[in-house]
């Protein structure tokens, strides 16, 4: 490409999910034209696209789950179905329509000194920008764990989301791997077409139950007629989920309940003795994903569902081989087991001061201040990235919040943002101390929201979301060099 060829705008936001295009339309309503949204497949809606295998939903309330700034009257569940999400993502979309590129995949970012911008390779033209913003997510690249004879199966493997809908799956023998949020989603579903369905649970998970209730004719006709009922319903649901955090940080009394509430669930599901020590978690509660589900544990119990409780380790042909040394023979493997979370692919694809890429920058595990901005990254900001995400309320109240940051800053005078190393490195370390009072590193589990390497939380917010959103309510310009 030449500079002729070069499109020269403002922004440029990464990502066409709900991150990248609430920036896109908060931008747009301040009356900003000069940016582009980049995605690299051929529709808009990032984890909620991708992911449309039998049985998603969401786990957050759908009045909750949606944009502050983009209401939604007419949600037909308390939790939202996938399919629904992403038609409600495609229509917010139709307000930046004429500014979102699909098909287009982001190749290279790199920040230019000596033009004080960034140079953006994608696989259908280059584009320089003042600001950049990534907004691809945390889940967005499959995590596929390595299986010794993998290339041997004949049947059909996939992961959960990227399912394959042309299978056949009626009276088929599928298996299963994990026991995740995607998999007490799906295997309900599964089992109630295939011949069998054997679940490798490597770690037992807490399953709490979904109450989940449709919302009748009259609660949306209230809706759409009293915004102010809507949203004093966004907010009572907030207030409750902060409580969540008080679980996370073991309080007693709130942990104790969640622990109990768990259980109950577990004791009033499966009435199966050793089914049901099977099915109980040695670690504590909170430590992984709490799971939400009123049909998994009865699939398993009605024996549709074989319970293999551990891990999946090599593929011989049709046989799958357990770390039990079971052995069970298989017509469709489906791998419900998640994404490359800590160690974001996109990474490996931006480079800032000095040649330095963000995925070396983050050779420790992902740090940034106001969990948006990197030192060394001067006018980058990353949404839904270090310590955005939560595990106890809507991650749409961060990314919001995020915006809002974003905003602020872009509003400044200055041509050249960079966080100082100082600000960032106090941020972090405070984060880091606040961290080791959580489940999430206390609870004696591994999940994916620990770094592997450093074994620090960079995945999650350890605090209440209320207080992210107020930290992140105004532009801190003192913490930038």
């Amino acid at each position: 490409m030449t500079d002729v060829d070069t499109v020269i705008v403002d922004t440029v936001i990464v990502g066409a999910g709900f991150a990248g295009l609430g920036a896109g339309i908060r931008l747009s309503r301040l009356g900003e034209r000069s940016f582009v949204v980049l995605e690299r497949a051929a529709a808009v809606g990032g984890t909620w696209r991708d992911n449309d295998y039998p049985g998603v939903a969401c786990d957050i309330p759908s009045h909750l789950y949606s944009f502050s700034f983009a209401p939604k009257h007419d949600w037909s569940h308390f939790f939202a179905r996938g399919s629904e999400i992403q038609d409600y993502l495609r229509e917010c979309a139709r307000e930046i329509e004429p500014r979102i590129r699909l098909g287009t995949d982001v190749l290279e970012m790199r920040w230019l000194a000596e033009t004080e911008r960034w140079s953006v390779r994608t696989s259908t033209g280059d584009y320089s920008c003042r600001t950049l913003v990534v907004a691809a997510g945390r889940l967005s690249e499959p995590r596929m764990p390595e299986i010794a004879g993998i290339d041997s199966f004949p049947g059909v493997a996939f992961h959960s989301s990227r399912y394959d809908h042309d299978v056949p799956i009626a009276g088929a023998r599928v298996g299963v791997v994990g026991t995740g949020a995607s998999a007490v989603q799906l295997v309900p579903r599964v089992a109630e077409q295939a011949g069998s369905v054997v679940l490798f649970q490597r770690t037992a998970a807490h399953v709490v139950p979904r109450d989940d209730s449709e919302y009748s004719a009259r609660d949306i006709l209230s809706f759409r007629n009293s915004p102010e009922t809507r949203e004093r319903l966004r907010a009572d649901l907030f207030w409750s989920m902060e409580a969540g955090f008080a679980e996370r940080v073991a309080t007693p009394g709130y942990i104790d309940a969640l622990r109990a509430r768990a259980r109950g669930h577990l004791e009033a599901q499966v009435s199966d003795a050793d089914l049901r020590d099977l099915l109980t978690p040695g670690y504590e509660i909170g430590c992984k994903r709490v799971l939400l589900s009123d049909d998994f544990y009865p699939a398993l119990e009605s024996g549709a569902v074989t319970l293999e409780p551990s891990a999946l380790v090599s593929i011989d042909g049709r046989t799958a081989i357990a770390a039990s040394g079971a052995a069970h023979d298989l017509d469709v493997l489906i791998f419900a087991t998640g994404f490359e979370s800590t160690r974001p692919p996109f990474a490996r694809r931006v480079f800032g001061r000095d040649g330095l890429s963000l995925d070396e920058a983050w050779g420790d595990g992902m740090v940034a201040y106001a969990s948006t901005t990197v030192h060394g990254f001067p006018n980058l900001f990353v949404i839904d990235g270090p310590n955005a995400s939560l595990g106890h309320n809507s991650a749409i109240v961060m990314i919001e919040a995020q915006i809002e940051y974003l905003l602020g800053a872009l509003h400044d005078e200055s041509d050249v943002l960079e966080v100082s190393p100082d600000a960032q490195a106090a941020y972090v370390a405070e984060l880091d101390a606040r961290a080791a009072a959580t489940v999430w590193l206390g609870g004696g589990c591994e999940s994916w929201y620990v770094d592997e390497r450093s074994h620090r939380l960079t995945l999650l917010w350890p605090d209440f979301a209320y207080a992210f959103r107020d930290r992140l309510s105004a532009f801190d310009r003192a913490a930038y060099l």
